[in-house]
């Protein structure tokens, strides 16, 4: 019989379900500006089903550079989650200001951003940020809370998700530890990170639609951005909770816990 789970542990996995839990960010970005997402995605461009695969590929190679995880590698140091929204928030309002033809070029900025902090949020929760198999996990926070276009609802939940991500993780973890993460060409990081970008590209379509709202302009931009960030926190901070009481209790015990609450 597995270690029983303490009551704060206990609280700290409600707490994660209720973030992975939560509504999309399409919910929250039209709870937030009062209009329908959909008046948004009916004024992208034709094109921009077909081009936003590439998009978003582009943006998470880039942003997986060996760059983005300067932070000192110092597991349980408070994250500066302020500090992000900032930074991501200043992107966004230069996107907005130029409109949705800066989204490729502003993507790749404030995913960057966005993998920091999320890399950020691993290591308040005791994840060491030089191993290979927490910077995938931190990749992988991009999958979560959203869709893909091929799911077929069963498919949709954070276990779900993290199991059909489970091999091509587990490989390029393994890939890098060997090569390093400056290897960003390498065959299996570009496998996950394809598979990664079919689930995140969905919320990337969300934001954009929301930024070809006309009149949105470049405050509007830094309030959709800071939205984005805020979602990839939230998922960030629940994954990680997750995962920290996995290594304490075990992932089959941890996940059967989460299922009843």
């Amino acid at each position: 019989m597995g270690l029983e789970m303490s009551v704060t542990d206990r609280e700290a996995l409600q707490l994660a379900k209720s973030l992975l839990d939560n509504p999309g960010l399409a919910a929250k970005i039209t709870n937030y500006l009062g209009a329908p997402i959909e008046k948004g995605l009916e004024l992208l461009p034709a094109s921009w089903n077909k081009s936003v695969s590439t998009v978003t590929q582009a943006a998470l190679l880039k942003a997986s550079d060996a760059a983005i995880f300067t932070l000192q590698d110092t597991p349980f140091t408070a994250p500066s989650n302020r500090w992000h929204k900032l930074s991501v928030a200043v992107s966004g309002g230069v996107g907005g200001f130029f409109g949705l033809s800066a989204v490729a070029v502003e993507l790749p900025l404030s995913t960057s951003i966005m993998l920091r902090s999320i890399a950020d949020i691993a290591r308040s929760e005791g994840e060491s940020i030089s191993d290979a198999e927490t910077q995938m996990a931190c990749l992988e926070v991009f999958a979560l809370g959203g869709d893909s276009r091929a799911d077929d609802g069963a498919e949709t939940g954070y276990f779900a998700v993290r199991a059909s991500l489970a091999r091509s993780v587990t490989e390029a973890a393994e890939y890098l530890t060997r090569k390093g993460l400056s290897d960003t060409a390498a065959p299996l990081l570009v496998k996950l990170i394809s598979k990664i970008a079919e689930r995140f590209g969905v919320q990337v379509t969300q934001k954009a639609a929301a930024q070809a709202i006309p009149a949105l302009g470049a405050a509007g931009g830094a309030i959709v951005n800071t939205l984005f960030i805020d979602h990839f926190q939230d998922m960030a901070r629940g994954h990680f909770i997750v995962r920290r009481l996995e290594g304490i209790y075990g992932a089959e015990s941890v996940q059967e816990l989460y299922l009843t609450l």
